[in-house]
């Protein structure tokens, strides 16, 4: 099935509003009032619609939250993109990525809450939602460790989910836990130090894991 009644692409100007205001609402309820307990009459009342509207759309709530993720999924990595397309070096796209990644979340505080929920929604959106983020990472990691601009590392992909984890968490810290619009600059600029020793280390003290 598909995850929208109607898409995006096919609407009209007013329809895409209409669906954006929709998008946002449900973004908001989910998040404040968790999947299970946010009413479709929550939702179209956030939006400012009339109930029978969210039908025009979606088919139900599980719809809802796969267009959610999914659509601003691909707004974050969007996101990403062009803060970073610009940027010499990888750590310097590092430190951009990072700087974007805080600032966009910040503004989409409730997905913290609604990526997490759609786990128990829908499995393969919750991984999805992490996965398509760290596809283009893994690569473009490799590819600076092929050209000499970052410390290698055994395991490529592993580098790209724990830098993702430290974004994640210290937005979380912040943004969620203290209910804030912004990460500190404190905070933020020890992100980038920590990240920028981590890939520019070449001598590591400490013996590899055994591989069973």
């Amino acid at each position: 099935m598909s995850a929208v009644r109607a898409a995006a692409g096919s609407l009209t100007a007013r329809g895409e509003r209409t669906r954006s205001r929709l998008l946002a609402a449900g973004e908001e309820v989910f998040g404040r009032r968790g999947f299970q307990f946010a009413s479709i009459a929550e939702i179209t009342q956030a939006a400012g619609v009339a109930q029978g509207t969210f039908y025009l759309y979606f088919g139900n709530k599980r719809e809802l939250i796969r267009a959610i993720v999914e659509e601003r999924g691909h707004e974050l990595r969007a996101t990403l993109s062009q803060a970073t397309a610009d940027v010499p070096g990888r750590i310097d796209k590092e430190k951009a990525g990072f700087v974007a990644f805080f600032a966009w979340m910040g503004h989409h505080r409730s997905l913290y809450r609604v990526v997490r929920q759609a786990e128990y929604v829908d499995a393969q959106l919750y991984r999805g939602w992490y996965r398509q983020l760290a596809r283009t990472y893994i690569g473009a990691l490799g590819d600076a460790i092929a050209d000499g601009e970052i410390a290698a590392v055994e395991n490529v992909e592993t580098l790209a989910y724990a830098l993702m984890g430290v974004g994640d968490f210290v937005g979380m810290r912040w943004l969620v836990f203290e209910d804030r619009r912004t990460v500190p600059p404190r905070a933020v600029n020890t992100v980038v130090e920590m990240v920028q020793r981590a890939l520019t280390a070449r001598d590591c003290d400490h013996e590899l894991v055994t591989r069973a």
